[in-house]
């Protein structure tokens, strides 16, 4: 019997074979762990005044959104969310920081001693977003509209986490969109091209362009980064180049010209102009998409889109032929549903769900523990928000609000909680003689129409008490009532 064949490798080829295994091995373990551990990127695109039937992923009509639809295309459309105030600086408040009105130091739009550059500071140690992602070593920037504290303030964006600033830092100045500077991080710029009148540098644009630099430098360095773009479109002033005017001119019939008031520029085509503006911003959303899949970091990247409350009525915007609510009552300043009912769209590929809706009822104070939860950092103790990850990756076990709470300092002083379908709004608080409550049931009556006040005693009377205990005073934001 023949002794069998024995082929044998050669020690040191073995070796050699064995530690290239090994290292490849290995190798594969650290890029899998690090798919799994990689900080994904954060982008905020925050609208400004846009409605929640403004895109036409959520039933506009008369003009297309394709570049934000596509958001919600390859994510999740939330059909319940709502944002942090009826007006800008204090619903920005509680996005940065996760406080709702109850809570915020911002509640309303108030000015300060810095003038025309002067909205509300918040508190030096104030937490935000920014400040929690910039320490978990991301980039931060903000492009666009703070709003939240003149630059030789406490709460000036440098100060609250964020390493970019570009566009404007006082709301007053921001209603302009061919202004005489724009700041870039602490120093003012001027834009001669705008001097005497002349429109020659349009400050969304100037603002895009900044902000696509910014994708550019942190993605070649390979840094997560999280961007706030706090765009100003379409607020109030109705106006955009010529090249998007040229999309929309005539085809919407006779105008009706806007003749110019306050802050706001004469438009005689106001109608083509809100047009143009809001299909800008979809054009920049899809320079954006398109950014973040030649730097490959669309896989990487939680893209949300919101706005910062509901249609306004200046400038000669007609939110009605537009249906700007979106069959909501109410816009800009209201705590009816079209004041507060924000578009809200998430994207995270093969995270998020395709073309899915969530009836979750979520608010702007939801996304301070939302991203820190998805950058793996802790948020603070004590906040109103609730993070929604598990919502948005379509796990289980999503915390739900007990409800939720808004307060207004404006037109009387305004009121509204929110909890299991139903919505009391107390109106003309500030006036307790003409104080009046109004109780609506938005699961059969999306469109607030119909009053339910004396029909439902028991149910107002607890919500009132909700309303009553929710809130804590404000130093600055106060009531004409003890609390």
């Amino acid at each position: 019997m023949r002794a069998p064949i024995i082929y044998r490798m050669n020690d040191e080829f073995f070796l050699k074979r064995s530690r290239l295994l090994i290292s490849m091995f290995l190798a594969l373990f650290a890029t899998l762990a690090g798919a799994q551990t990689q900080k994904p990127n954060i982008i905020i695109i925050l609208a400004d005044d846009l409605g929640y039937g403004d895109l036409s992923c959520n039933g506009q009509q008369k003009f297309k959104t394709p570049h934000i639809d596509s958001i919600a295309e390859n994510g999740m459309n939330f059909l319940n969310f709502y944002s942090g105030s009826t007006v800008c600086a204090p619903s920005r408040c509680t996005l940065m920081t996760g406080y709702s009105t109850a809570h915020s130091f911002i509640r309303g739009n108030i000015g300060t001693k810095y003038g025309n550059e002067g909205d509300l500071d918040m508190p030096p140690a104030t937490v935000t977003i920014a400040k929690i992602l910039q320490a978990q070593g991301y980039a931060t920037g903000i492009f666009g509209k703070w709003g939240m504290g003149a630059q030789e303030s406490p709460s000036a964006p440098l100060k609250m986490g964020f390493d970019r600033f570009y566009g404007y830092n006082g709301q007053g100045p921001a209603h302009v969109y061919y202004p005489p500077y724009l700041w870039s991080d602490l120093e003012k710029v001027p834009l001669p091209q705008n001097d005497d009148g002349k429109r020659g540098a349009y400050s969304a644009e100037l603002i895009q362009n900044e902000l696509m630099k910014f994708i550019e430098k942190t993605s070649e360095e390979k840094k997560p980064f999280f961007i706030y773009y706090a765009t100003t479109i379409p607020h109030a002033e109705l106006i955009a180049p010529e090249s998007a005017m040229a999309r929309f001119r005539g085809k919407f019939g006779a105008e009706t010209p806007f003749n110019g008031k306050g802050n706001y520029c004469a438009q005689p085509e106001p109608k083509a102009a809100f047009a143009a503006m809001v299909t800008t911003l979809d054009d920049y959303v899809g320079q954006i998409l398109d950014a973040l899949k030649k730097y490959g970091e669309l896989e990487n990247t939680i893209i949300i889109f919101t706005s910062d409350n509901g249609t306004h009525l200046e400038g000669g915007h007609d939110p009605l032929f537009w249906n700007s609510s979106g069959g909501f009552r109410g816009n800009k300043r209201d705590l009816y549903e079209g004041g507060i009912h924000a578009p809200f769209l998430a994207m995270w590929k093969g995270r998020i769900k395709s073309a899915s809706a969530s009836p979750h009822i979520a608010a702007f104070w939801d996304l301070l523990p939302t991203l820190a939860d998805a950058a793996s950092a802790p948020a603070p103790e004590g906040i109103d928000g609730v993070s929604i990850l598990p919502t948005l990756l379509g796990e289980g076990g999503q915390k739900e609000h007990p409800y939720l709470y808004w307060e207004f300092h404006e037109q009387g002083g305004k009121q509204a909680v929110l909890k299991g379908g139903w919505k009391l709004i107390k109106l003309d608080v500030n006036t307790p003689a003409q104080t009046r409550f109004e109780l609506y049931n938005l699961t059969a009556d999306k469109a607030e129409k119909k009053n339910l006040i004396d029909e439902e005693p028991e149910l107002a009377a607890e919500l009132k008490k909700i309303m009553q205990s929710a809130r804590a005073p404000s130093p600055v934001a106060k009531f004409n009532f003890k609390n």
